[in-house]
């Protein structure tokens, strides 16, 4: 439910596109961040393990695209002046985005870390904590892809919807500075 990228980026859409359009951003990060977890707890952490390189270029990777999209929201016109061809991001440009998202992987590897091994069936509590973070993260996203599209109208202003969009993509970069910190 917190202000990550996820949900930044959903409230965003929510507010350029409304929520139908939205829905399959979210259901991309729903069925992406689920998928993760199942991955990552059956096996994927033994590459990076082996290749720990490739965690720091991710972090990197995932870091620079966040800046590059909080600079198109930071310059996004506002909602009325918005352009036909513009599209909000697609399902599976959401559940790839769960793969570069800094805050994505320091969640799914706290939660493995901390709750697979309360059972004796490691696979069988993986896919748990996989079905439980899917149907959590329903109603919190969702909850911010709503409150973007009942904020179209409010923000049909130009002025507001400036500040809006400054502010939004403020938080958007400032929510990767806790990764570089850990």
């Amino acid at each position: 439910m917190t202000p990550g990228p996820n949900n930044l980026m959903l409230m965003t859409s929510g507010v350029k596109f409304g929520f139908a359009r939205t829905a399959p951003h979210l259901i991309g990060v729903i069925l992406g961040f689920g998928l993760m977890i199942v991955l990552v707890g059956l096996g994927l952490n033994v590459v990076f393990e082996r290749f720990p390189s490739v965690l720091p270029v991710m972090r990197v990777v995932g870091s620079v695209y966040m800046l590059w999209l909080a600079l198109k929201i930071a310059l996004a016109k506002p909602v009325h002046a918005r352009e036909c061809a513009s599209r909000p991001i697609g399902f599976f440009g959401a559940a790839a985005f769960q793969w570069v998202n800094p805050k994505a992987w320091v969640m799914v590897l706290s939660m493995l870390s901390t709750y697979s091994g309360l059972s004796d069936e490691y696979v069988r509590s993986v896919l748990l904590i996989a079905v439980l973070c899917a149907l959590i993260t329903i109603p919190c996203s969702g909850a911010w892809a709503l409150f973007g599209s009942s904020m179209r109208q409010f923000l049909g202003n130009p002025r507001t919807a400036r500040l809006f969009n400054f502010a939004m993509a403020t938080l958007l970069a400032a929510s990767i500075v806790p990764i570089f910190f850990e």
